[in-house]
């Protein structure tokens, strides 16, 4: 049995979290933390996979806490910079075989169409990102978002092509922010959950790809895996790509 304990544990995800650990065979609750709980409580006496769906303020000290414990974690937490994920690297320096796995996004639909766009990017002379979420998400664009972008622009340096046409002049253009190149838009609306459109274009003809995760529970079966795997891939592992292939 994986001993999980949760951290963020009354929070949206973190219920969520909470009731598919009670639904998993191999799987068992350890100790489920709120905000003002310490997670030095944890450690691996009673964990071996640490979950953490806490704020962008609190993840990095919860990381850095449950690193100098030896706990494994899994994180949906949003709002990394590759400062702070500079500092875990740093911190998992010291714990050789100890992992930490960061998700922008658990939902398997969001990943194949992160996968599905790096493949067309290089096929398209534009592309542009737009992610939806309800009004209560903190960030934006969001993490999956961001991820989106980065893989669309990387895969157009690699096929060598050049910047995306855009003839928009005005001092404040509304295109949303460009991440290395690629426009991205933000939509907050009470209603939705989660979604993703990318668009790709070229003279005649367009591309969407598009993934809806129309609830939370969308999400638990890659939290789940990555709890599985947890400790498989040493280090700092980021995206649930390299779990699924």
């Amino acid at each position: 049995m994986i001993r999980v304990s949760v951290l963020g544990a009354g929070g949206r995800m973190g219920t969520e979290v909470v009731r598919a650990l009670k639904d998993a065979q191999d799987m068992q609750t350890a100790l489920l933390l709120g905000p003002d709980d310490d997670p030095a409580a944890i450690n691996p006496s009673n964990t071996d996979v640490a979950v953490d769906f806490t704020s962008p303020d609190a993840v990095l000290g919860n990381t850095l806490a449950l690193i100098g414990q030896g706990v494994h974690t899994v994180i949906g937490t949003t709002g990394w910079t590759k400062e702070r994920l500079d500092q875990v690297r740093q911190a998992l320096d010291g714990h050789p075989g100890l992992s930490v796995f960061i998700a922008p996004n658990f939902a398997i639909s969001a990943v194949l169409a992160d996968r599905f766009a790096a493949m067309a990017a290089r096929y398209f002379e534009s592309a542009e990102v737009v992610e939806l979420h309800h009004p209560d998400k903190v960030d934006a664009p969001s993490g999956t978002a961001l991820g989106t972008a980065s893989a669309i622009a990387e895969a157009r340096r690699q096929a060598g092509m050049g910047p995306m046409p855009d003839a928009t002049q005005q001092p404040d253009p509304s295109r949303g922010r460009v991440v290395d190149g690629v426009h991205v838009h933000a939509v907050r609306l009470r209603g939705l959950n989660a979604h993703e459109e990318i668009l790709m274009g070229n003279p005649g003809e367009q591309l969407t790809i598009r993934a809806d995760s129309f609830e939370r529970v969308s999400f638990m079966p890659g939290v789940l895996l990555a709890v599985r795997r947890a400790g498989s891939i040493p280090g700092l592992t980021v995206g649930l790509d390299h779990y699924l292939f």
